[in-house]
């Protein structure tokens, strides 16, 4: 199949989405922190004479009305990392900014939100301008927060949904290191949920030469997260994906002195609720078994984050895939495996029960993709060539949301 472009995006259009594109990466900021960018944003919706509001803290949420027709949403993230950049772009990262615990650390939009935030609000100057073209409402979000899973819920509980009109279909795209020019797709459960604990291991200390003394944090640690990995690998099916990750072990100031305590923290992400409950529940077996077996008191799980089911709605997918293909052709659609990543987007269509569909747009040429050198999302070379990433990513959220509200 040919493609048969249905946008006019005139060049003014397109330089005005790279000079935005441009600043939004030179001045990122961290989850939960994007002031700036929010009123930048609300500055670009006032330009556009759109209404908007406030919501979930540093969320904008903008309301595109243009007659009778369906309401449909529209989300992109707005937050950065703190990741130092590499990319030796002119218009490359400086900023800093300070984590909760005051810690000041550098930024760097290293996920690629800044193209979100470019392409969404170039959509919404194509649909200003070309408004005879479609009827309906957009509820166009800019979600803070992301990389946290902190965001979509917090403008959930903010009533994003009683401020603005309920749409019938939730969509979103994400830029992937994948070729330029391309979008993919996976009907169903598209990304993996993901679950952080902090677990503190609680013993008793004592100098290194009187071990019989002590209850060692240290050898009950080892032999729990040596248990764990038996949990994918035989309570698991071979064909339910899931992984089990430990990032951080601490314990101990002193080589002869055994601690009275020890932490370290676990990384889950399953692709089905079902794999999920069975492996949590698994790690709270092992981790309190093992602490009981070592006579030490009951250990301290915590919560760091959660990110929910991104469940893509076979029938809306579909829709939005045959819309896709008209748009950009056959060629550069193409179906992938779920990625074992996480996002908190599906929260905004399953708080309300309606379905959503999420896609990836591709931001890398072919030559990069061959040299065996791919910076991937979240590294400090991370840096999607502008061509044709942005211009794919307006052609594929205008061609998904003008086959809802096209006339």
């Amino acid at each position: 199949m040919t493609t048969s472009t249905q946008f006019d995006l005139k060049p003014q259009l397109i330089e005005s989405m790279h000079q935005l594109y441009r600043e939004l990466h030179a001045s990122p900021e961290l989850s939960m922190q994007e002031h700036d960018t929010a009123d930048r944003l609300e500055q670009l919706l006032d330009e556009l004479n759109i209404e908007h509001f406030r919501c979930g803290g540093t969320g904008v949420v903008g309301v595109l009305r243009n007659g009778e027709g369906p309401t449909v949403a529209f989300r992109a993230d707005t937050d950065a990392l703190p990741v130092a950049e590499a990319t030796g772009l002119d218009y490359a990262s400086k900023a800093t900014g300070k984590l909760d615990d005051g810690t000041e650390v550098p930024i760097m939009h290293a996920c690629g939100h800044d193209t979100h935030m470019a392409t969404a609000i170039t959509a919404l100057r194509y649909l200003v301008a070309y408004s005879e073209s479609w009827s309906g409402t957009l509820v166009m979000i800019f979600q803070p927060a992301e990389e946290i899973a902190a965001g979509a819920q917090a403008m959930v509980d903010d009533g994003l949904w009683d401020k603005a009109p309920k749409p019938e279909v939730v969509y979103g795209q994400h830029v992937r290191p994948s070729l330029a020019g391309t979008v993919s797709y996976t009907p169903g459960d598209g990304m993996a949920m993901a679950d952080s604990w902090r677990v503190t291991l609680h013993g008793q200390g004592s100098h290194g030469s009187q071990p019989q003394d002590s209850i060692d944090p240290i050898v009950l640690g080892a032999h729990i997260i040596t248990r764990l990995q038996g949990i994918v690998s035989r309570e698991i099916a071979p064909y339910a994906a899931a992984v089990v990750t430990v990032g951080t072990f601490h314990a101990g100031l002193k080589e002869n002195i055994i601690p009275d305590s020890a932490e370290f923290t676990l990384n889950i992400r399953s692709l089905k609720p079902r794999t999920r409950d069975t492996v949590l529940a698994a790690l709270r077996r092992i981790i309190k078994g093992e602490a009981a077996t070592s006579g030490a008191p009951e250990p301290t799980i915590e919560e760091i984050s959660t990110f929910p089911r991104n469940y893509n709605d076979p029938d809306q997918t579909a829709a939005a895939v045959a819309a896709l293909q008209q748009e950009l052709g056959d060629d550069a659609v193409r179906e992938v495996p779920p990625a074992m990543g996480s996002e908190d987007f599906g929260i905004l269509a399953s708080s309300i029960g309606v379905p959503s569909v999420y896609w990836m747009f591709g931001g890398h040429t072919q030559k990069r993709l061959e040299s065996g050198q791919v910076p991937v999302n979240h590294s400090p070379n991370f840096a999607p060539v502008l061509e044709p990433t942005l211009t794919t990513g307006v052609r594929a959220a205008l061609t998904v949301l003008m086959s809802k509200l096209g006339s």
